[in-house]
């Protein structure tokens, strides 16, 4: 910038009113117009500071071949400029004329935005991935919560029930054979994603190379035509992951009705292995019943016979007449008494045989005695 520049309509009428006296008034409002010209100049000047710091960054950094072409049709473009405007005065060449400054501020301006869309660009980029690490937690949380309940309903009830039962352990032992199988079939899952990605990330890479190997251009319909497939593709992916997690919750609930329905299978054999015990020993008491129900069969016949045979002696008994009964009852009288009597006699008859055998055995063994003493022929 040249003094020229810095020479303004206030400053000229500052100058011709210096003779005369000047209100305090309108020196406010020259005041105010020279800070606000001063604060523009101010503003242009730190533009232009930071255009020329970036041309001097960009010089010593290695130029690209699309940024060499860029400056090879800007200094081209410049040229021209000067060409046609070669006719001006020195003083003019000196500072930088109106085209010049709008042409660096429309730069400024496209810089401005490009660095707020890479910006912006950036903060959709954290936020979205921010958000996916929330949805995951959301995910991962739910899961552990249902992995809880599941835990708490099918195990530590069982357990509590069964303490020491070879039940409980069978069903601690199929519970985490389960979560290893979950767990497996998620990181083969991720591997496979994992891998493809790798494949992915290297066809771009290798795409890349050989576009800064062809040397390819990209103008700005190019930028926009990426974009547009930048978007496309976010879309497809944030719909994959949509899918991908409605995958998850639809294999989740299908492990837990898979789960429900083994628990019920496993419920209905046990109550089949209980019934057919139960079958088994109805069946023997039904065995046992008919057996009792063939004795009592027999049983009733052989009274039916019995009863038959009874009543047909009791229509054959007639009763005797009075006399007769009262005779017969003084004869057993009498053969009772006779009974005793001699039963009587036959005690006295018995005991002297028992005296009559003790003196038999007495004698007996006296003249044992005797003999034994006194042999026969001596």
């Amino acid at each position: 910038m040249t003094d020229d520049d810095t020479e303004t309509p206030g400053s000229e009428s500052l100058v011709e009113e210096g003779e005369n006296e000047v209100p305090v008034i309108q020196l406010y409002g020259l005041v105010e117009e020279l800070s606000y010209g001063n604060s523009a100049l101010k503003t242009e000047t730190e533009m232009f500071e930071k255009y020329y710091n970036k041309l001097e960054s960009r010089d010593q950094r290695p130029l690209q071949i699309s940024e060499m072409k860029m400056l090879e049709t800007e200094f081209a473009r410049l040229r021209i400029k000067r060409r046609s405007k070669s006719r001006i005065s020195t003083d003019h060449l000196k500072s930088l004329s109106v085209d010049q400054k709008c042409e660096l501020v429309q730069k400024e301006l496209e810089d401005t935005k490009d660095e707020i869309r890479h910006l912006r660009a950036n903060a959709e980029r954290d936020l979205q991935y921010h958000e996916a690490i929330i949805e995951e937690a959301g995910i991962r949380c739910t899961e552990v919560q249902r992995a809880m309940h599941e835990f708490k309903k099918d195990i530590l009830k069982t357990i509590s029930k069964k303490k020491g039962s070879i039940l409980a352990t069978q069903k601690m032992m199929e519970y985490i054979d389960d979560m290893n199988r979950q767990r497996d079939n998620i990181k083969d899952k991720l591997r496979l994603k994992n891998v493809s990605l790798k494949v992915q990330r290297k066809k771009m890479l290798f795409q890349l190379r050989q576009k800064e190997e062809v040397s390819e251009v990209l103008h700005d319909v190019d930028f926009q035509q990426l974009k547009i497939e930048n978007a496309q593709f976010l879309k497809a992916i944030e719909a994959r992951n949509q899918e991908l997690i409605h995958l998850k919750l639809a294999s989740g609930t299908t492990l837990q009705v898979l789960h429900v329905y083994k628990t019920k299978l496993q419920r209905a054999m046990e109550m089949s292995i209980n019934l057919e015990k139960e079958i088994l020993l109805r069946n023997e008491l039904l065995e046992k019943i008919e057996r009792e129900n063939l004795q009592v069969e027999e049983d009733r016949a052989k009274a039916e016979a019995l009863n038959k045979k009874l009543r047909k002696q009791l229509a054959r008994f007639r009763v005797p007449p009075v006399l007769l009964y009262v005779r017969e009852k003084m004869l057993s009288g009498d053969l009772e008494k006779t009974i005793r009597m001699w039963e009587r006699k036959v005690e006295i008859a018995e005991m002297s045989l028992k005296s009559y055998r003790k003196a038999w055995n007495k004698m007996k063994t006296t003249n044992e005695q005797l003999l034994a003493i006194y042999p026969p022929g001596k």
